[in-house]
């Protein structure tokens, strides 16, 4: 019995070694590769310079990688079968040269070190900021997946889901009703295709024609701008008259009927989403009231914990886009 008592000892520590290890932490890679969020955020900065439209394509790629499979990069996989990448609701994501022209750079700093499903959360806060948005810590440690499979997307959010179903994809991943407020005002930057506005501005159901919460002093704009039959690639912004800051206005767009998608109309036709939006325009919230970059910054610290491989768990990819 003596001798039990130290094994069991060294057993419960090297036991708790290893759940510390297989932890998601800030500062992750501060001795293995100490400049990687520095390398991470300079590719940001020189993409977005190039073409301003790359930090909403950042920002979404990494909504989506973390609603199918977790935060692990499988959304970033070209070989295989069938990869993730195919999958309907995944149309529009890009920014995957970013990624990979940070991976190269990693990789030659410091070979098989940071993944790539780090990567991707990384340069999703660096385009927020880059986009005047609010800074935070970033937890890393992920492992990249084994697994890239287009079905796995089926349950994406979608555009045309109901309100109970968006709050029913987000609380399935550990969301809240307010995350999915914040989350989806994400869409303050950037643009979405009339494709995606079809059927709210001509087919909306039960009766046809458009979507009767859709302001009316708005809705000749966005018919010219997406006739019926017209281009569905055209693009308009999602944020009307702020899509290229990051700020709230696309919460004040959702109050006044001018929000451009059905998922974010549907925000404030639901009792508790509604209180959510409303909180960040009482007459006191500017002084006593929420915070939308603090809980901007928090939910996508809860976003960037979905699914993670850490440990011994998944691989550190050498290319981004394939298996090894």
């Amino acid at each position: 019995m003596v001798l039990l008592v130290p094994n069991l000892f060294i057993l419960i520590f090297f036991c708790m070694v290893g759940v510390s290890q297989a932890q998601l932490r800030t500062g992750f890679y501060v001795d293995s590769c100490p400049d990687a969020e520095n390398i991470v955020r300079q590719v940001v900065r020189d993409a977005i310079s190039a073409d301003k439209n790359q930090a909403a394509r950042l920002l979404r790629m990494h909504f989506h990688d973390c609603f199918v499979e977790g935060c692990e990069g499988s959304i970033l996989i070209d070989n295989g079968s069938n990869p993730e990448k195919g999958a309907f609701g995944h149309q529009g994501v890009g920014g995957f040269e970013v990624i990979e022209k940070a991976k190269a750079e990693l990789e030659a700093a410091c070979p098989r070190v940071v993944s790539c499903a780090d990567i991707v959360a990384l340069a999703a806060r660096d385009a927020i900021v880059l986009s005047n948005g609010p800074s935070y810590e970033v937890e890393t440690g992920r492992r990249d997946g084994l697994v890239s499979e287009v079905s796995l997307a089926d349950d994406m959010p979608d555009v045309d889901d109901s309100i109970d179903v968006l709050k029913t994809k987000f609380r399935k991943k550990g969301l809240t009703d307010k995350d999915l407020v914040v989350l989806s005002a994400a869409h303050t930057i950037g643009t979405a295709a009339c494709f995606f506005m079809t059927n709210r501005l001509y087919k909306f159901t039960p009766n046809g024609g458009s979507d009767p919460s859709i302001n009316p002093q708005i809705l000749p704009e966005l018919t010219k701008t997406c006739p019926n039959g017209g281009d569905v690639d055209t693009r308009l912004p999602m944020d009307r008259g702020s899509e290229d800051t990051f700020d709230n206005h696309i919460l004040d767009n959702i109050r006044s009927g001018a929000a451009v998608l059905r998922s974010d109309a549907q925000l404030y036709q639901d009792a508790s989403t509604r209180a959510v939006v409303d909180s960040y325009f009482s007459l006191f919230a500017p002084m006593f009231g929420p915070s939308f970059e603090d809980d901007f910054a928090n939910a996508m610290v809860k976003l960037g914990r979905i699914g993670v491989k850490t440990g011994s768990q998944g691989t550190i990819r050498r290319v981004c886009a394939n298996f090894d």
